[in-house]
């Protein structure tokens, strides 16, 4: 469960730093944009480091799939865009891989 509000932490800060730099690049938005998009950075890469595992690759695969349903929100919440069926099934399939990831037994 800890995991699992990490993650998705992790995933919005992830999501508004990048869409920061997208905003100002991308959108006209002002260079101050940076600022938070920097901060919002830092914070996803620190949050990352709390997930209960030994190895950090591990917990970025774990949290690959945590990302993708969380960046197909955005696009819904944010964007105004609506996922479709395949954006769905493929979200699910990542979320059944980072599952395996995070929850098998591992050999240490």
């Amino acid at each position: 469960m800890r995991a699992a509000v990490l993650y998705g932490l992790a995933a919005l800060t992830e999501i508004a730093g990048c869409f920061a730099f997208w905003g100002w690049l991308r959108l006209g938005k002002p260079a101050w944009w940076l600022v938070p998009g920097c901060a919002a950075l830092v914070l996803f890469a620190s949050l990352l480091t709390l997930v209960d595992t030994a190895q950090a690759g591990r917990a970025y695969a774990a949290y690959g799939g945590i990302y993708i349903v969380s960046a197909l929100a955005w696009l819904w919440l944010a964007e105004g865009v609506r996922p479709d069926r395949w954006d769905l099934l493929g979200a699910a399939t990542c979320l059944v891989g980072a599952g395996v990831i995070l929850l098998a037994p591992h050999r240490a």
